[in-house]
C-alpha cells in the first residue's frame, strides 16, 4: 500500500501563489501511457483547424504555441483542477516542495475567466492585506486577467521578493473594486502553530498540510501537554482557511487524534491504482526515509480529550479530509461554516519533455462513505460567518465552472444540520456586530485574537455539557 501511495502522486490543493502545490517529487506518478483507439474524424477536424490557423490567422503563430494551447484547452475543459504544466510550471512545482519562494501567499482557482481566491495563507502578504476567500481578482497591475490562463496569472503574481504588484479585486457586498498593492515575499509557511489558551485548553492551528506537518503537530502536542499544569480538558484544532496540501499530512494529523488503524479516507476512480484506503497507520503517513513513528509517542490523552474542529469556506481538500474523519469517528465536533467541497484527487503525470499534466483521477470519501466533492463537510454546529451579504464568503467548489458533480440534495444538508442541533445541546452566542476587522486578526507575535468569535465559541462549547456528550459518543 505504501508503494502505491508513493507512486500515486496525490495532491489535495489547488494552485498556490507563493506556496506551491505541496507535492514531494518522489511521489509524482510514473505511469505508462495507455494506448487507446484514436477518434479519426475528430483528429481530422483538429488538423484542419490547425492548418487554417497556420495559413489564415492574422499573424504567424508558432507550432509549439498552438499545440500547447490545444493541450491546455483539453485539460482545462475537463474540470477546474486539471491542467497542463509546462517546463517552468513543472519546475516550480518541484521547487515548491521546499516550501519557500517569492510570492503573495494565496490559493486560487479560475472562474468565468477571472482568478478567484480560495483562501489566503497565514502570515503572508495577501493575508496581512486583508484578501478574503471569494475575492475575484480582475486586474494584475494594469493588465486585465480576463483571457489569461490560471498558470499565466500565477506567473504574474509570483516574482522576486520585495517587488510589488497591484491587485484589483471585486468583492461581493462592496460597491467599488478594491485596489491593493502587495509586496512579494519569500513565503515560509509555518504549517502548525499552537498555544495554551488557558490551563486545560490547547489550541492547534494547521494553515497548510506540508511534508513535515505531522511531525510539527506532534512536537506542538508534546510541548503543550508538558506546559499544562493539570489535566487537559479540551482541544481546538483550527483548520479555517486551510487550502489543503499533502495527503500524508492529512493522514498524520488525523492519526494524532484517532485510535491506531482507524480509516481516515478512501479514494475511488476508474484506474485500479486510484482505489485506496488510508488508515491511521505509520505506513500511510510516514514518508521517505523517516522511520520514527512520532504519532506513537504522543500522550494517550490526545485520543480522548474533548475536541472541536473549526472550519469555514476556505477549508479545502486535505483539511476537509481531516474534519470528515474526526467527525465520522465522533472524535470531534465540527464547528463553523460548510467547507469548500474539493473532494477530487489530482495526480501529477510527467511527460517526456520535462512537462507534466495534473489530472483529476479519483474522488475522496470520508470513513462513512460521504463524498466531499461539491458538498464539503457540514459542521455539527453552524456558526454565523459575520457577512451581511450571505453570498459574500460562500465561494465553494460547487460554484466553479465544470466542477465534478455529485448528486447532493439540499434537503440532505438541512437534515444534517437539524440532526446536529438536536445532538449537541449548545446554542452559540450571537456574533458581535461592528467589530473592527483589524481586531479580528492576531497582532504581531500573537497566535490568535482575543476577539476571535469562532474560537471563543469553541472554547465555550468545550466548557459546556456538550463537550461531555461529544466525548461519550
Amino acid at each position: 500500500m505504501r508503494n502505491k501511495l508513493n507512486q500515486f502522486g496525490l495532491i489535495v490543493v489547488g494552485v498556490l501563489i507563493g506556496v506551491a502545490v505541496s507535492l514531494n517529487y518522489s511521489a509524482v506518478a510514473q505511469k505508462p501511457a495507455v494506448t487507446m483507439p484514436l477518434p479519426v474524424e475528430e483528429l481530422r477536424a483538429f488538423t484542419e483547424v490547425f492548418g487554417r490557423v497556420k495559413s489564415d490567422y492574422v499573424e504567424p503563430v508558432d507550432d509549439k504555441k498552438l499545440i500547447t494551447e490545444a493541450i491546455n484547452g483539453m485539460l482545462t475543459g475537463l474540470d477546474p483542477h486539471s491542467a497542463y504544466l509546462d517546463q517552468e510550471a513543472f519546475r516550480e512545482l518541484q521547487v515548491g516542495t521546499q516550501g519557500e519562494f517569492g510570492g503573495l501567499g494565496i490559493e486560487v482557482g479560475m472562474e468565468d475567466g477571472f482568478v478567484k481566491v480560495v483562501a489566503p495563507i497565514d502570515d503572508t502578504p495577501a493575508a496581512r492585506a486583508g484578501v478574503k476567500p471569494g475575492d475575484l481578482i480582475v486586474k494584475l497591475d494594469e493588465t486585465s486577467v480576463k483571457g489569461m490562463t490560471l498558470n499565466d496569472a500565477v506567473k504574474r503574481m509570483r516574482g522576486k521578493p520585495n517587488t510589488q504588484i497591484t491587485l484589483t479585486i471585486v468583492r461581493k457586498g462592496e460597491p467599488k473594486p478594491i485596489v491593493v498593492t502587495l509586496t512579494r515575499a519569500v513565503i515560509k509557511i509555518q504549517s502548525v502553530k499552537s498555544k495554551l489558551l488557558e490551563p486545560g485548553y490547547a489550541y492547534f492551528r494547521v494553515s497548510q498540510f506540508q511534508e513535515h506537518t505531522g511531525e510539527a503537530l506532534a512536537r506542538s502536542v508534546e510541548k503543550l501537554f508538558k506546559e499544562n499544569p493539570g489535566p487537559m480538558r479540551g482541544i481546538v484544532l483550527d483548520l479555517r482557511n486551510d487550502p489543503g496540501g499533502l495527503l500524508n499530512g492529512a493522514v498524520a494529523v488525523s492519526a494524532a487524534f484517532l485510535p491506531a488503524g482507524s480509516l481516515v479516507v478512501y479514494t475511488d476512480g476508474r484506474a485500479e491504482d486510484s482505489k485506496m484506503k488510508l488508515n491511521a497507520s505509520p505506513e500511510h503517513y510516514l514518508r521517505g526515509r523517516l522511520k520514527e513513528d512520532y504519532v506513537r509517542k504522543l500522550p494517550q490523552e490526545i485520543k480522548t480529550v474533548p475536541m472541536v474542529v473549526l472550519v469555514n469556506g476556505g477549508s479545502a481538500s486535505a483539511s476537509e479530509i481531516v474534519a470528515g474523519a474526526l467527525q465520522d469517528h465522533k472524535r470531534a465536533v465540527v464547528m463553523g461554516q460548510p467547507t469548500f467541497g474539493k473532494g477530487s484527487v489530482q495526480t501529477i503525470l510527467p511527460l517526456g519533455n520535462s512537462t507534466a499534466i495534473k489530472l483529476t483521477t479519483a474522488r475522496y470519501y470520508t470513513p462513512n462513505g460521504r463524498s466531499i466533492q461539491a458538498k464539503g463537510i457540514i459542521p455539527d454546529i453552524p456558526l454565523d460567518d459575520g457577512s451581511t451579504d450571505r453570498a459574500a464568503l460562500k465561494l465553494r467548489e460547487a460554484d466553479l465552472t465544470k466542477h465534478l458533480i455529485d448528486n447532493i440534495k439540499e434537503e440532505e444538508k438541512a437534515k444534517a444540520v437539524a440532526a446536529a442541533k438536536q445532538q449537541y445541546n449548545f446554542t452559540p452566542a450571537p456574533r458581535p456586530k461592528d467589530v473592527d476587522e483589524k481586531l479580528l486578526r492576531p497582532g504581531p507575535g500573537e497566535i490568535v485574537s482575543a476577539h476571535d468569535y469562532e474560537l471563543n465559541q469553541a472554547v465555550s462549547f468545550l466548557k459546556s455539557r456538550g463537550a461531555t456528550k461529544a466525548a461519550a459518543n
